[in-house]
């Protein structure tokens, strides 16, 4: 089994990837296989509707000049996805509202290819709008048919400087036990 983590911000290793750590953190110590991929700096275009993946039905998008293939084969092969992000004026980043633009797209148009795959998102916040941003990766793990493992609270941490999260006890404390309720899920489909 593995969980690809996928961190969209633009800052490398920061809150978003520290809070991703903690819960891959958990899931590592149930044996299962991680790997945490940092959009910072890599090329990833938003969707251009061209609906090529709709005809072509080869799990893959048409444009083939950034990144998004990549990351779409990667969420393909993994059994849970982890899609990390700040919030930016109430809402995900940019990096990732185009891959899960792009990976949503493509599932759905190959019969649904992250059907049934094990799906969490986790936010940064400086202080609000963070609920919006929660909601948006989950809409996109619910439009996959995906199953999304719950928490002891929203997946949120709050920090506005690069470590501030680490000060957050209880967000701490709720990526841990997604981690863990994500490992039980996982490991509860495959038996």
């Amino acid at each position: 089994m593995k969980v690809i983590a996928f961190n969209g911000s633009a800052r490398r290793g920061g809150n978003t990837a520290i809070l991703l750590r903690y819960v891959l953190g958990e899931v590592e110590k149930e044996g299962i296989e991680t790997e945490l991929v940092e959009l910072s700096g890599s090329k990833i275009h938003g969707c251009l509707a061209c609906r090529k993946c709709s005809v072509r039905k080869d799990g893959r998008c048409a444009q083939n000049n950034d990144m998004g293939n990549a990351y779409i084969e990667k969420m393909a092969v993994a059994d849970g996805i982890l899609l990390g992000s700040p919030t930016y004026v109430a809402d995900v980043s940019p990096e990732i509202k185009a891959l899960i633009d792009r990976a949503c797209m493509v599932g759905g148009a190959n019969d649904g290819m992250f059907r049934r795959k094990v799906g969490a998102g986790v936010i940064a916040v400086r202080r609000a709008g963070a609920i919006h941003a929660f909601d948006a990766l989950n809409h996109f793990f619910l439009i996959s048919e995906m199953i999304i493992p719950g928490s002891s609270y929203w997946n949120i941490g709050i920090g506005r400087e690069p470590g501030e999260v680490e000060k957050d006890e209880e967000g701490i404390r709720t990526m841990k036990v997604l981690g863990q309720n994500m490992a039980w899920l996982l490991k509860k489909l495959a038996s």
